[in-house]
């Protein structure tokens, strides 16, 4: 099953609702690793060594250092943007689905945009 790490300004409801739904899903968020307040590229940077998939709403930002990791030929686990409209409900039953059904190493260098 997927692992994940959920950003800093990522919907904590989500989070809760995704534990709820899946008590054993494998995700962390960035506040309780210590990395509160770290640039995308070292969020990106630890999400690749500790082989996470980043969960995050930032299209701003995110995205062009997930497009560098990959034409710098680094490791990039992959990157779910879930639109900041999307309801909850609908954001965790995409994510369950996707930790549910993908292969491990399966969105290694790809960013999705979810809803799907």
């Amino acid at each position: 099953m997927l692992k994940f790490v959920a950003d800093e300004n990522f919907n904590n409801n989500i989070v809760r609702g995704l534990l709820r739904r899946q008590p054993d899903l494998d995700i962390v968020r960035i506040q309780d690793i210590g990395l509160s307040g770290a640039d995308d590229p070292t969020v990106l940077e630890w999400a690749a060594q500790e082989e996470r998939i980043l969960l995050t709403h930032d299209v701003a930002t995110i995205t062009l250092y997930a497009y560098q990791r990959i034409q710098a030929e680094q490791r990039m686990p992959g990157v779910f943007e879930v639109s900041p409209t999307l309801g909850i409900g609908r954001a965790i039953e995409d994510i369950l689905l996707l930790a549910e059904l993908s292969l491990d190493n399966e969105w290694e260098g790809q960013i999705r945009y979810l809803p799907l």
